[in-house]
């Protein structure tokens, strides 16, 4: 049916050892289309922040949902992936007649009609358009943390595990916005009696 409104989600933020997890939706109208729109994981940061910039004039809406450092270990990351994207979706100002979902599984106790789409971020452009905002969204916030915690260098690394932020999470111990039942984080700390 032609008009109707599509919804895209997907999150960013699995991997790192520190910060939230992001989930970024988008809404469209069909017939969708969005130039250049990819999975964010094959784009460059600028190519990121230009395509969010034409997401948002595009999209009938966008929004995001995120889940703490703290929820990620009381759910695991799984469930507090789908509990960004759920707060994502109920963000939304309208709800969409259907929604795609990057993954396995759809969002939990969400009533309207899903697909999950397993690597949906570069098939489904209105979830490659939620990766981007995702994305985007989640290294801004791993900026805007980074002055509060300057031993770390989350501007530079976002959380993910490089060499320099293990090598600083063995210094300094964890702080606040360490995900602590990741192994390197228990491993480096907490073994050591390091907990920040």
């Amino acid at each position: 049916m032609k008009g109707r409104l599509i919804a895209g989600v997907d999150e960013a933020g699995r991997g790192p050892i520190a910060g939230p997890v992001v989930a970024g939706c988008v809404l469209l109208r069909e017939p969708l289309m969005l130039e250049g729109v990819r999975d964010s994981k094959t784009l460059s940061e600028s190519a990121r922040e230009h395509l969010f910039r034409q997401i948002q004039q595009v999209a009938v809406a966008w929004s995001v949902g995120v889940a703490s450092p703290r929820e990620i270990e009381r759910l695991n990351i799984l469930q507090a992936s789908l509990l960004a994207m759920r707060r994502a979706l109920l963000a939304l100002p309208v709800n969409p007649h259907k929604v795609f979902v990057d993954g396995k599984f759809p969002v939990p106790d969400y009533p309207i009609s899903q697909e999950a789409i397993v690597d949906g971020d570069a098939l489904h452009p209105a979830i490659s358009a939620a990766s981007i905002v995702a994305k985007v969204v989640r290294d801004r916030l791993m900026r805007d943390i980074d002055p509060l915690y300057p031993a770390y260098g989350f501007a530079q690394h976002k959380g993910y595990p490089t060499p320099a932020h293990l090598q600083s999470l063995a210094v300094y111990g964890a702080c606040s916005q360490h995900r602590r039942t990741y192994a390197p984080v228990l491993q480096l700390c907490f073994e050591w009696g390091k907990e920040g």
